[in-house]
């Protein structure tokens, strides 16, 4: 009798042990299928991101011995005017080449995704400038732009609008045109493809419906299109402000940054002191700076974007 009373009470421990071992080896199944992730993740951010903070406490050339300075660096970013003059060209830039890149894509997704034939060769044209690298596309431009050999002079002057040459480059303000306009021709096809995507999934039974209440296409944009777009325009909007902040290639291309250093971006600045000043410690200083202005402004922008805008 005793035997068969403790019977229930082994039987619960077996089945709480059995319980308990399930969801271990359930989440030894899922560990290994995140572990790719963890990995890359590890190698390739997490240990670049520490050594990255251990150099910023040292004054790191590029050949000798580093010392720990602590803080010094960035006591010396605080009194750098350069840095301060490059974030401040960076954020112009920014402001004047974001708008016109989504502008143009939301203009260019709305008519490939339009139900005509032959729409899929308007896509890849307009995508094809995004498969060039930016430093070939920043060489091309220059070859466009010179005041000698370049197409753009010669049709300008053949139009009667330009009497002469201009150097477009040698200038700021023609600069940073150009640039704007080179920039532009290179990216908007990359950000008509993320919001190609948004719009095709966005299902047609609600279209549908608000074209049998006698909605107009403008309706429909206003009402239904912009308000399920919404998390789709969040990303391309953090991806190209981002991407603007990083700005090296086109500006180390085609202007040198000049004219009169005007033209140098927060990276340039960077790129300048870690491997042409061979202060390591400092560039890496200015990299975290930069890194935490990127996470702070995209916070910001994915909180103002994810807020219930009334249309």
């Amino acid at each position: 009798m005793e035997t068969l009373r403790n019977r229930p009470a082994e039987t619960a421990v077996k089945m709480r042990n059995r319980a308990w071992r399930l969801p271990s080896r359930r989440q030894l199944a899922g560990l290994f299928f995140v572990l790719p992730a963890v990995t890359f993740t590890l190698l390739f951010f997490i240990i670049p991101l520490l050594m990255t903070i251990w150099m910023s406490l040292h004054d790191w050339p590029l050949i000798g011995t580093p010392s720990f300075i602590g803080s010094g660096n960035y006591d010396t970013l605080a009194a750098d005017r350069q840095f301060w003059t490059s974030l401040g060209f960076t954020i112009r830039y920014t402001l004047l080449v974001t708008p016109p890149i989504f502008i143009l894509a939301f203009v260019l997704a709305l008519l490939v995704n339009l139900p005509l034939r032959g729409v899929g060769l308007f896509r890849t044209a307009y995508f094809i400038p995004v498969v060039i690298g930016l430093g070939a596309s920043s060489l091309l431009w220059v070859w466009l732009l010179n005041d000698r050999v370049g197409p753009f002079n010669t049709i300008l002057r053949q139009l009667n609008l330009l009497q002469g040459s201009l150097v477009w480059l040698g200038s700021f303000d023609t600069a940073l045109f150009a640039i704007i306009v080179s920039v532009v021709w290179k990216t908007v096809g990359f950000t008509m493809v993320l919001l190609l995507t948004g719009m095709q999934a966005i299902p047609q039974e609600i279209y549908q419906a608000a074209m049998v209440d006698g909605a107009s296409y403008l309706g429909r944009l206003r009402h239904i299109t912009l308000p399920l777009l919404r998390p789709t325009i969040a990303l391309a909007l953090v991806l190209s402000v981002i991407g603007s902040f990083l700005a090296f290639d086109q500006f180390y291309i085609m202007t040198r940054g000049g004219p009169r250093n005007q033209t140098i971006t927060v990276v340039y600045w960077i790129f300048n002191n870690s491997f042409t000043y061979f202060k390591m410690g400092y560039g890496a200083a200015l990299s975290l700076v930069l890194m935490g202005f990127l996470v702070i402004l995209s916070m910001l922008q994915l909180r103002l974007l994810h807020r219930e805008i009334s249309y």
